[in-house]
């Protein structure tokens, strides 16, 4: 048994709601088959002890459908020729009560049970006395193991159009059901419908998944209702109005489909079937039970409006951003302090802990970038190029948000904040997925940011994955989730890649080598060799490897030696060239010129970023036209290859890819093209009538 169904062990009276669709066939005739199924499961229930109370729909439809039928019979050719008038509603709720009963009696009959009919309306709730009453009568109903069978009077009812109203107290059987399931006190509610629960999306939709536990938090706004019910009032809309207000209250609701053998006995038995609601379903579900696609959907959605506001508009929520981590600070801190204890206490290596704090000042360094980010050009819909194709016709090349993004990072919560301002600048809807030792850091970095996002665009713009289990489902997303950037172990990035069709950019080793050369000024080389290890050996722009000549001084490092260096300085030899320290430690190795070093970084390095120390200008531009990495130095730190120190504002990640964007990866790197075609009327033909020009033009028109 399903553990979030467990309470069905405790349920003993039930209130089972039938809809109009399931009593009725499409021409409005009551549906023998599905009513004598329904019939006999009650029965069923009946001889187990349990208590069920029916509401029924249907009577509205049936009568007007044998109204129609007596109106034909008994009309002349002379009538039918006049307009026809809509029958009164109350008039066919009269006739098809009476025959919707007489055919729940028979059927009931056939299987010795005893029903009995209730009819209330609206009013009637507001007496208390009637409520009294209808306890005393429905208990002693139960008591003799007869089964009550309640509808809306509409055939009396005091409102104009009941069956269009939705004031008062009830306003169709959905609610009037929850109304009873309260005021009756029952365990269980279950609501029969035409479909076996609350999609995702529209039923016939191939893409939409069964909801099989609604929570509120989660699904609401996420859901496209259809068209109310063919024949009753309300459809799903109102279905689950209903039972979100009854599980509130307290009584579980279930929605099934009423075309299923069965399908109230399965749900007695805890078996998965339909959307189950209840008041405590926050506490039990899996953050899978979201739906990758749901968010991944929601966040296309959300970028859609973002891109529809002005660029002033999109500058503003990123300067609020700002403001509200700089007004979080503390609690910020709290949560990240917590994290940073909670990685020292599972023994996690010192590199990943130096990632995952947030040092004195990140806050603000943070919200200083955003503010640069934001005062930025704005990256939407520039013109590129613009060409005249043929006279009177242009086409313009136009900057665009690539859609949705999903990244993957490992330690940094400082990452979500850059990845999520980045995202904004640039038009996208995005997915986050941090480590789970930066758990509370990432949750109220992500709570601050989404409510500083203004309603107009929505929260759900930036959706943040917390369980790894859900990782698998948004990578099959191909057709939703645009581009994925891993940050983190070469075995993520290898099982990413390896796990989807959607586009991967990012890198996932930074070994980075720093050559000094025979013609160095060893002063400069001191310091920027120092710098490029020291400075943050966390980084993945910090220094792996130093390649020099024998006459290397110490510089306080702990060194691990190449074969050669181990056989002249008696240092420890490196276990591999292609290794990640993230640590104060480094391989040194002995290469003969410049050269060597070139070929000794293409066979171990990552192709990220490498420095030439020297003053020989051949050797420098050797090294610089000849070393494929991301971003190659001259005389500089290896520390300066990162989105801020570049002027991008903040990076997304450093890209190794050689495909779409390289290096530090900013605004530019999350957008893409669309051509604008501006024409007065032309057409192909065949190309007779059109005289290509393809001139450039001014960017600006």
């Amino acid at each position: 048994m399903d553990t979030t169904r467990a309470f069905v062990k405790d349920v003993k009276r039930i209130v089972v709601k039938v809809g109009t669709a399931v009593v009725t066939r499409s021409d409005g005739r009551l549906a023998l088959g599905k009513l004598g199924s329904l019939c006999e499961q009650v029965k069923e229930l009946n001889s187990q002890g349990y208590e069920v109370i029916l509401v029924s729909s249907g009577a509205v439809g049936s009568g007007r459908q044998r109204l129609r039928y007596r109106k034909l019979v008994n009309s002349s050719f002379a009538d039918l020729q006049k307009p026809q008038v809509e029958l009164d509603g109350k008039a066919c709720a009269a006739v098809g009560q009476n025959s919707l009963m007489a055919l729940y009696d028979t059927l009931f009959s056939q299987l010795d049970v005893t029903s009995a009919q209730l009819l209330v309306t609206d009013n009637d709730f507001r007496d208390k006395d009637f409520r009294k009453q209808l306890n005393e009568t429905v208990k002693s109903l139960l008591s003799l193991r007869v089964i009550p069978i309640f509808n809306e009077n509409d055939a009396v009812s005091t409102r104009k159009a009941p069956y269009e109203d939705a004031s008062g107290i009830f306003w169709d059987n959905d609610s009037l059901a929850a109304l009873l399931a309260l005021e009756l006190k029952a365990d269980l509610l279950v609501l029969l419908s035409d479909v076996d629960g609350l999609y995702s999306g529209p039923p016939s939709d191939p893409q939409s998944k069964l909801i099989h536990t609604y929570v509120k938090e989660r699904h609401h706004g996420g859901i496209t209702f259809g068209d109310k019910s063919r024949v009753g009032r309300g459809g799903m809309t109102a279905k689950v109005s209903a039972a979100v207000n009854a599980a509130n209250a307290g009584i579980p609701v279930i929605i099934t489909s009423g075309y299923s053998a069965e399908s109230i006995i399965k749900v007695l038995q805890g078996q998965r079937i339909g959307t189950l609601f209840h008041k405590e379903a926050h506490l039990w579900m899996p953050l899978k039970e979201v739906g990758a696609r749901e968010m991944a959907l929601a966040a296309r959605e959300s970028a859609r409006r973002l891109q529809a506001l002005s660029s002033e508009e999109r500058r503003k929520i990123l300067l609020n951003i700002a403001d509200a981590l700089e007004a979080n600070e503390k609690p910020i801190k709290n949560e990240n302090d917590a994290d940073v204890a909670d990685a020292e206490e599972a023994g996690y290596e010192k590199p990943l802990i130096a990632r995952l704090a947030l040092k004195p000042g990140k806050i603000s360094s943070l919200a200083n970038s955003i503010r640069t980010l934001a005062n930025m050009e704005d990256p939407i819909g520039n013109v590129l190029k613009r060409t005249e194709i043929a006279d009177g016709l242009v086409v313009e090349k136009t900057s665009s948000p690539l859609g949705v993004l999903l990244i993957v990072f490992e330690s940094r919560p400082d990452a979500l904040v850059q990845i999520a301002s980045l995202a904004i600048r640039s038009g996208n809807g995005l997915l986050l997925k941090g480590g789970k030792e930066a758990k509370r850091s990432n949750a109220i970095l992500h709570k601050v940011i989404t409510d500083a996002v203004p309603d107009n665009v929505g929260g759900k713009l930036i959706g943040l994955v917390t369980s790894r289990e859900e990782i698998p489902d948004l990578l099959k997303l191909d057709d939703v989730i645009d581009l994925v950037i891993p940050r983190g172990s070469n075995k993520l990035v290898s099982q990413i890649k390896e796990s989807t069709k959607i586009p991967v950019l990012g890198h996932s080793d930074g070994i980075c080598h720093v050559y000094v050369d025979k013609s160095a000024n060893m002063e400069m080389a001191r310091r920027l060799v120092l710098d490029a290890k020291v400075d943050y050996p966390a980084a993945c722009n910090a220094m792996e490897t130093l390649l020099v000549h024998k006459d290397l001084v110490e510089t306080g490092v702990t060194l691990y030696a190449g074969p050669r260096v181990n056989t002249l300085l008696n240092i420890p030899q490196a276990t591999s060239f292609h290794h990640e320290y993230n640590s104060m430690a480094c391989t040194v190795e002995i290469v003969d010129d410049v050269h060597a070093a070139i070929d000794h970084i293409h066979k171990y390095g990552s192709a990220h970023t490498d420095c030439i120390v020297a003053e020989d200008k051949e050797a420098v531009e050797v090294f610089q036209c000849q070393v494929d990495s991301a971003a190659v130095f001259h005389n500089a730190s290896t520390r300066f290859c990162d989105g801020a120190r570049f002027g991008l504002g903040a990076e997304v990640g450093i890209s190794t890819s050689r495909i779409h964007a390289r290096g530090p990866v900013g605004v530019e790197g999350l957008l893409t093209t669309r051509w604008i075609l501006k024409g007065s009327g032309q057409v192909v033909d065949g190309d007779k009538g059109v005289v290509y020009t393809h001139k450039g033009l001014p960017l600006e028109s």
